[in-house]
């Protein structure tokens, strides 16, 4: 009996890996972790009729309370997919599960896929220019933590991927605009270059380019959302940037 970490990929259902597909043919049980993240294009319904069974909804409360009597009790007599949006371990959120299914012996296997980290590429900010990745929280009027980070990696000539709020179950998520009116409040300079997207890893995600008072007045209607504040620029960075500007 096993439990499979399986990444999704960040656009819709046909991003899966084909071992990612024949791996959920296997499994009598599969759960889809529904609060760090969304699909771009499709649903939890899209993807039953895709896989032909069956998707339980794992919320932050049954993944990190109540694991015990769900998802780790069915992994310990039945194959066992817990399906998540991007890469499975691109962020730390769900290595907690990892470590309590191996403290009651049971096998796991890790399936990788797309993740924001890499798929932000598509911009044409080189992926090893980035410094530390932060995330601006909705609840943040006494928060500055993210801006620190940026402040930090631009003193040492690095990008920094921002990601931004969300809350999938209520349909909230936080916008380009949201986070850059946050972090100019704390100081970001208005001449700062920074790059919003939207629906990365979608069919048709949205790039735009600019000073961040610029980039502010502008609009991003897909989601889930994440922006770049942008150090100093090589070359073929500028060559690459200047379709979204």
């Amino acid at each position: 009996m096993t439990l499979y970490f399986i990444g999704l990929g960040l656009g819709d259902e046909k991003d899966i890996t084909l071992k990612g597909l024949e791996t959920i043919k296997k499994c009598n049980k599969l759960y889809l972790e529904e609060y760090t993240s969304k699909l771009v294009r499709s649903t939890r319904k899209d993807l039953e009729k895709f896989y032909g069974k069956r998707i339980i909804s794992a919320t932050r409360d049954l993944v990190e309370n109540k694991a015990d009597d769900t998802i780790l009790k069915d992994a310990k007599k039945t194959n066992v997919a817990f399906l998540i949006i991007g890469d499975p371990f691109s962020a730390t959120t769900h290595v907690d599960l990892k470590l309590r299914a191996d403290a009651l012996k049971i096998k796991t296997e890790i399936i990788p896929n797309t993740s924001i980290i890499n798929a932000i590429g598509i911009t044409g900010i080189d992926l090893y220019k980035f410094g530390r990745t932060t995330t601006i929280p909705f609840d943040n009027k006494n928060i500055t933590s993210p801006y620190e980070v940026i402040k930090n990696n631009l003193k040492n000539n690095l990008h920094t991927l921002v990601l931004l709020d969300l809350d999938p179950s209520h349909k909230k998520y936080m916008t380009v605009n949201q986070a850059l009116d946050y972090l100019l409040k704390l100081g970001l300079p208005q001449t700062q270059f920074c790059i919003g997207c939207a629906g990365i890893g979608g069919k048709d995600p949205t790039i735009k380019a600019g000073k961040a008072k610029d980039l502010q007045k502008k609009r991003f209607s897909k989601y889930p959302q994440c922006m770049i504040v942008a150090s100093k620029l090589h070359f073929m960075e500028e060559e690459a940037i200047n379709k979204w500007a």
